[in-house]
């Protein structure tokens, strides 16, 4: 059954190849700006990535004009505020970010103050805030997970009031995602283990947001079907070159499938998770995800049925109810290999969680944005069995 309306924008233009992150000139040519200012971080920057780029860049007719690459592991409000600062000062006439999603998500941020000026809590909070196009945004993904590349959001750390705040508008979008599965090949185990759940985070909770649409289903199914295909090969393997692409694919369809369909439960457990202690975003959904599910499960499994083809488990034969089980089991099991790799943990207690933590992660829950876009009504009380559950 079709939605009564839904709709679908995604203006990003996305080039794939092996190594074109040193050749972009044909693409950075159409955008018609000479000098950008790149944002990343200090690993990156140490194993060679950033400079790759700005030689690639300098070799034909680009500048860089800064950098900056004290981003931490969340996107934080402290490292907006200075960075803007810097690229303002730089001379620089557009952005390129070169990392996983707390580098997209500041560059993002750091771009709304640069194209506008003003404050970011106090004049843009909230949705859709912006009014015009702002400053050229490349990104170079460096991980395959967020799918930040091709979001309409930014997701920045208030350390001061532990609290994840999120700035969507279409004006965030950026205007050109280069995957380059080169760029993902140096990524440790433990973190392309938790980026590609995190990717597969968004892919499953997009299929049965309560915004789907016929669009959002494809994309999303086609990020999770790459998933299974590729993410223990690449945690296995990181020189495997097609595994990496096809995470990095993955994590770009599922980026595109969620910020039209939205994340439920799942999402607002992690970032409560990650707010109060500090747990990686993609750890905290790959331990939640099944959890999240079973939560859900009165409210979707007639939809979540329809993945087990698409995850190569059983489906002919038996019912809906089963064939929804067998895809939150073939998850589990997907995050218990990854475990037995020694990539991802599957017990919040083994990420630092301290023993009362479920009942604040719960509470923090329900008062996070994703909570208003779960198919399931959430409640404090009831959620907080399945946040035990996985700890």
């Amino acid at each position: 059954m079709l939605p009564e309306f839904f709709e679908f924008y995604n203006p990003t233009k996305i080039v794939y190849q092996i190594g074109i992150a040193t050749d972009l000139k044909p693409e950075l040519d159409i955008i018609g700006i000479k000098k950008y200012f790149i944002i990343s971080d200090h690993v990156i920057s140490d194993l060679g990535l950033v400079q790759k780029v700005a030689d690639g860049l300098a070799n034909v007719g680009f500048e860089t004009v800064g950098r900056y690459l004290d981003v931490a592991q969340d996107a934080r409000l402290n490292d907006v505020k200075k960075c803007a600062d810097l690229v303002k000062a730089s001379g620089a006439e557009g952005i390129i970010s070169i990392g996983g999603g707390s580098v997209i998500d500041t560059a993002k941020a750091v771009n709304i103050l640069f194209s506008e000026g003003g404050d970011l809590v106090d004049d843009y909070s909230g949705a859709h805030t912006l009014t015009r196009p702002l400053k050229p945004h490349i990104v170079i993904p460096t991980t395959a997970g967020t799918g930040s590349e091709v979001t309409m959001a930014a997701v920045i750390y208030d350390e001061d009031n532990k609290e994840k705040l999120a700035f969507p508008d279409k004006f965030l979008l950026p205007n050109l995602a280069v995957l380059d599965p080169e760029m993902t090949l140096s990524l440790p185990p433990k973190m392309t283990a938790a980026t590609g759940m995190d990717a597969m985070t968004h892919a499953v909770e997009a299929y049965v947001g309560i915004q789907s649409s016929p669009i959002s289903d494809v994309m999303a199914a086609g990020a999770i079907e790459l998933i299974m295909k590729n993410l223990v090969r690449a945690v296995e393997n990181g020189d495997d070159i097609e595994a990496r692409g096809g995470m990095l694919v993955a994590a770009t369809m599922a980026g595109i499938a969620f910020t039209h369909s939205m994340v439920g439960v799942v999402h607002a457990m992690a970032h409560a998770a990650g707010a109060h202690y500090r747990v990686p975003h993609g750890v905290a959904n790959g331990i939640l995800l099944p959890y999240g599910l079973d939560y859900n499960f009165d409210f979707i499994y007639e939809k979540l049925a329809r993945l087990a083809p698409v995850m190569g488990v059983a489906a002919q034969g038996i019912s809906d109810e089963d064939a929804a089980r067998n895809v939150i089991a073939a998850i589990r099991s997907m995050t218990g290999k990854l475990n037995e790799l020694g990539a991802l943990p599957i017990r919040l207690r083994d990420t630092g969680v301290p023993e009362d933590g479920p009942a604040v992660i719960a509470e923090g829950a329900l008062n996070d944005g994703s909570s208003f876009y779960n198919p399931r009504p959430m409640d404090e009380e009831e959620l907080l069995p399945y946040v035990q559950n996985a700890y």
